[in-house]
């Protein structure tokens, strides 16, 4: 081997060293920020907001910003997306409320919409016309005969679950449309469901502001536009860190129904059947633990189902069948919540392992010891009922009674008690697939350049403003047809006054872009196709334009909206507006000299757009919200 190729090699396998020594300190580097990032979670997850947005903060100050890859980027985004659902958390502890608990129950995922007391029958299977895609959690459409309008959560195509209408129009179903700009994220929205007089809508949603999971967010009508307002989280103990899904007020007017993977297996949901209340007191709650407490929606202190047992009309009126019944409900409701407890403590163990932070090892410390003096007494009824259910069992074989134990159960699956017997749970039935005639969305017209089997006029003829390139295609005195345009898309026809028709195909943002595309007109078979430029919808040289294209590039004009405010904190509706309408801006905060507080949200590449953002801050009542145009150097 040369000496040449030698040195070539040692070189190579240098860097290669090189390489190896720097990646393994960031991949360490990353372990940790991943772990600390998890401990975040954790606190986040047990309601302690201040401690995780701390722990949140610490694993971004971890990383090292020089040697950071890609997808260390997608990861410290995440981090910061995380850390926001602890500011959100701290910000809704202010507004939480205390609702009544009637009852709850756990249920599987694929049916606990159908124990909901709704009209049976009104659940529909998947797939169906209006949603082709079964969801982890969104396994049904609802719809009642009768209703003139339809709300439902389908996937669009880059399968993002959004809440769509339909109208009934005589005799056919308006095309599927979206609600509004305030109710799409950038995550799933699902199961939208209407209050029984048409003057709300509750649903669950992954992206808009939340502490984590699907939060449950509420949105008025505006009796004036007839469209859909901002919507509004409905606060804890609605919204937890976990997924919680499917509020609905009950058409009697008495309950308020929702469900919630918090303390739950990832199989099951708990249904929570509360007394309504249709101007619920809101509080603020400071102490975490007192808040997760409250999240917990525990009908009896110590015992998720418990009380006197209940039947409908339909189980025979047996006494004997009856006291079965009841001991059976009894059994397997303390079955149920062993279970339960049983996974808490053992998450808690694990969750303990996991931390050094003192409060929190203080606070799990706390739960698992309640855990173990409630669980002995749980174990100790359970044994007694268990016993006494036998005693029965065997007085139904003494008196000669026959007893069908698999039609008793499918009954218990049916009937499960809460707090009282005022209410039970009923298992509903699907209804009938559906079959709706519904017209087809129109398609919006697609502006980019391409080459189809039949050309096509652009719908809009008008030229965008700022700086467009297109390529003329030809000019004639007689106007052209769809087959005179040789597949191409989109073209635009102008007449001047000697009647003259100009065709001119594209809209190209820049001169490299529409140099691209010249060759694929003129092989079309428009030879003498060349390039024209507009600029504010006035045609200039292309000389011209290429200088205004490369003096733009040298300086660009962004702007800014400056929010000043006396107040600490942003009013959390304006708060969540601003994150609706300017999704991805930094929003940044500072001090005056006099003490008021000043929020930067930035930048924007069009001015219309700050000042649509000014004016809903103002509009939202903080008169101190103004656009301003900044100069970024390229």
């Amino acid at each position: 081997m040369s000496e040449n190729k030698v040195m070539r090699l040692k070189t190579i396998l240098f860097y290669i060293f090189l390489c190896l020594l720097c990646a393994w300190p960031l991949s360490g580097q990353t372990d940790k920020v991943i772990r600390e990032a998890e401990r975040a979670d954790a606190l986040r997850e047990a309601y302690h907001f201040a401690d995780s947005k701390d722990a949140y903060a610490a694993a971004l100050d971890m990383f090292v910003d020089s040697l950071m890859t890609a997808d260390d980027s997608l990861l410290r985004l995440d981090i910061s997306d995380r850390m926001l659902m602890s500011e959100n958390g701290l910000n809704m502890m202010s507004f939480a409320s205390e609702p009544t608990v009637v009852a709850r129950h756990r249920f599987s995922l694929d049916d606990f919409f159908l124990y909901y007391p709704l009209p049976d029958r009104t659940w529909r299977p998947l797939p169906c016309p209006l949603d082709s895609v079964a969801h982890k959690f969104s396994k049904a459409v609802y719809f009642q005969e009768g209703n003139q309008e339809i709300y439902w959560s389908s996937s669009d195509k880059n399968g993002i679950r959004n809440i769509y209408k339909s109208e009934f129009q005589d005799t056919v179903w308006s095309a599927p449309s979206l609600l509004n700009e305030y109710m799409t994220s950038a995550a799933d929205e699902i199961y939208p469901m209407l209050s029984p007089d048409g003057k709300r809508l509750y649903f669950s949603s992954k992206g808009l502001y939340g502490v984590g999971g699907y939060d449950i967010y509420v949105s008025e009508l505006d009796p004036v536009s007839g469209d859909w307002t901002m919507p509004v989280n409905m606060g804890f103990p609605y919204s937890s860190p976990a997924d919680d899904l499917l509020f609905v007020d009950t058409p009697d007017g008495r309950y308020s129904v929702f469900a919630s993977n918090r303390d739950c297996g990832k199989d099951s949901v708990w249904v929570y059947v509360l007394d309504y209340d249709d101007m619920p007191v809101r509080h603020s709650v400071t102490d975490s633990d007192e808040l997760r407490k409250l999240a917990g929606l525990e009908p009896f202190a110590g015992n998720a189902m418990s009380g006197p047992g209940a039947v409908s009309a339909d189980i025979p009126e047996n006494m004997d069948t009856r006291r079965y019944m009841e001991k059976m409900a009894e059994v397997r409701s303390l079955r149920d919540s062993i279970s339960v407890y049983g996974m808490r403590a053992e998450e808690a163990r694990v969750r303990y392992g996991q931390t050094s932070d003192p409060k929190e090892m203080a606070a799990i410390e706390e739960a698992l010891l309640s855990y173990e003096v409630l669980m002995p007494q749980m174990q100790d009824s359970l044994d007694k009922a268990s016993v006494r259910l036998q005693e029965i069992e065997m007085e139904f074989l003494f008196n000669g009674v026959v007893i069908d134990p698999d039609k008793l159960l499918a009954e218990a699956d049916r009937e499960m008690v809460g707090q009282s017997a005022d209410f039970v749970f009923t298992r509903n039935s699907f209804g009938e697939p559906l079959a709706l005639d519904m017209l087809e969305p129109e398609p919006d017209f697609d502006y980019s350049f391409k080459i189809l089997e039949e050309g096509q006029f652009a719908e809009d003829q008008t030229l965008p403003e700022g700086l467009v390139y297109q390529i003329q295609m030809f000019s004639t005195y007689t106007k052209a047809g769809v087959g005179q345009l040789k597949g191409l898309s989109p073209v635009f026809e102008t007449v001047a006054p000697n009647g003259k028709h100009t065709y001119r195909v594209g809209l190209f943002s820049g001169y490299n872009d529409v140099l691209a595309n010249l060759n694929a007109v003129k092989r079309a078979g428009f030879r003498s196709a060349f390039i024209v430029a507009f600029n504010d919808g006035k045609e200039v040289t292309v000389a011209k334009a290429k200088a205004l294209e490369a003096e733009r590039k040298k300086v660009q004009t962004l702007y800014e909206v400056r929010i000043v405010t006396g107040q600490k904190e942003l009013d959390m509706v304006v708060a969540d507006g601003i994150r609706q309408q300017a999704a991805g801006k930094d929003i940044a905060r500072s001090k005056t000299e006099d003490g008021a507080n000043v929020y930067v949200v930035a930048p924007f590449a069009d001015k219309e757009t700050a000042e649509n953002l000014a004016s809903f801050v103002r509009a939202m009542g903080v008169s101190g919200a103004q656009c301003n145009a900044i100069s970024e150097k390229k």
